[in-house]
């Protein structure tokens, strides 16, 4: 696979193609967690993990599993994952894991990971699917840490609080910038609100540059 190819599944993923922002794909986690940056990266982590190797690994088996079975065995597959992530989580980064609490177990039930193998990693091949599974789960990962980061910001009034749960040693509170917050943004309405402000911004940037690519077109080439 050429280095334009995997360029080209990053842009799909990170932007064209996101998950939450185009899919609208696992928002259960998205909208539950993204209370704070850091959460937010947790998950994104693990949830990039999963969708990377269970890629691989449908499409590395693609040829043995027949279509009656495909769905036990992807759910097989990444549940698996899954388990491994969970263990990792539970071993090295104790307070994470009891923040994120079933939602990184409930990672096996996510729409997107399961889409991915349906669609594009059994179908394609091993290094095709693993740029696929990246740029995916990058995406689910920026929007997962950006929608966390603004919450966290307007909620509480700190940035990147609590990043001891990521690297150990003693608790940090993080950049603090007012005391004290928007209560409502870090209560359920608030991932609401944050993900239809990010889907605006994604339409709005859209339609800008559909504008600006139009304008640049020859006359005769623009539709009527």
């Amino acid at each position: 696979m050429s280095s334009g190819g995997f360029l080209d599944r990053l842009q799909v993923g990170l932007w064209k193609d996101n998950p939450g922002l185009v899919q609208l794909l696992g928002l259960c986690p998205l909208l539950a967690v993204t209370s704070s940056f850091v959460n937010g990266l947790g998950l994104g982590i693990a949830t990039l993990f999963v969708l990377s190797l269970s890629n691989v690994l449908v499409s590395a088996t693609r040829r043995w599993i027949t279509s009656e079975i495909r769905i036990p065995i992807y759910v097989l597959i990444i549940a698996s994952l899954v388990t491994c992530i969970e263990l990792v989580f539970k071993a090295w980064f104790p307070s994470l894991d009891r923040s994120l609490g079933i939602f990184i177990p409930l990672i096996v039930t996510n729409c997107a990971i399961v889409a991915r193998a349906e669609v594009f990693a059994s179908r394609n091949s091993v290094r095709s699917s693993l740029a696929d599974g990246i740029g995916m789960g990058l995406g689910f990962t920026l929007l997962l840490v950006a929608i966390g980061m603004f919450r966290e910001l307007l909620g509480q009034g700190t940035i990147l609080a609590r990043l001891d749960m990521l690297f150990g040693g003693d608790a940090t509170a993080g950049l603090v910038l007012v005391d004290g917050g928007w209560l409502l943004a870090i209560l359920p309405p608030g991932a609401f609100f944050s993900l239809a402000l990010a889907i605006a911004i994604k339409n709005a940037v859209d339609r800008r540059r559909s504008v600006t690519r139009r304008a640049s077109m020859p006359r005769s080439l623009r539709r009527s």
